[in-house]
């Protein structure tokens, strides 16, 4: 297999790294996880044990990706964005004793096929950011995320739509619930507050 480790990385032994996968330095990839291949994993970067990465995925220098997330296929993670996992965090109990795993339940970030988190952006778990969707830097997701949406600000809101290319889309004038990427020429239609690629 073709996988290329610095030698500052922490790979554990029982993760699977996927071919042509590339993990660059101080990065940490836990028990379990699992990337597939033609994967980039950046300086510093971090995934969690049992994390689910798809292929061709880019997490940016100190990216943290808590689990158990699960990223598809083509995701893209900006640098310094976090994937959380726990709804409640506390570093103690209510008695002031310390937090151990078995102490709470971790939820996960699931981001699909296709979707760009920006630099600095923050998922808060649980919740699903879709397909070709894409989050502004330094946005801060506290609820789902449609399909091709583009969302901005804390807490992120849908302030447009993208495609495919992760352009912003243009309304068609002649077509009301019709959008149009100015880079590809890809329509799509509007309905039932989601968007839909047009066959």
């Amino acid at each position: 297999m073709n996988v290329r480790v610095q030698p500052t990385a922490q790979v554990d032994e029982t993760a699977t790294i996927g071919d042509g996968t590339t993990v660059w330095d101080l990065a940490q990839i836990r028990e379990d996880a699992r990337l597939g291949s033609g994967c980039i994993v950046g300086r510093g970067a971090y995934v969690g044990p049992g994390v689910r990465i798809g292929d061709r995925v880019k997490l940016q220098n100190y990216a943290l990706v808590y689990e158990p997330a699960v990223l598809g296929d083509g995701v893209f993670v900006g640098p310094a964005a976090v994937l959380t996992n726990d709804s409640f965090p506390r570093s103690v109990d209510p008695q002031g004793r310390l937090k151990r795993g078995g102490d709470w339940e971790a939820v996960a970030v699931v981001v699909a096929e296709g979707a760009s988190l920006g630099a600095r952006s923050v998922c808060v778990a649980p919740v699903r950011v879709g397909r070709w969707a894409l989050v502004a830097a330094g946005a801060v997701v506290t609820r789902d995320v449609p399909d091709f949406a583009l969302v901005a600000g804390v807490p992120a809101r849908r302030i447009g739509w993208v495609g495919r290319a992760g352009v912003r889309l243009v309304g068609r004038e002649d077509e009301p619930g019709a959008w149009e990427c100015p880079e590809t020429g890809a329509v799509y239609d509007e309905k039932d507050g989601g968007l839909v690629e047009r066959a």
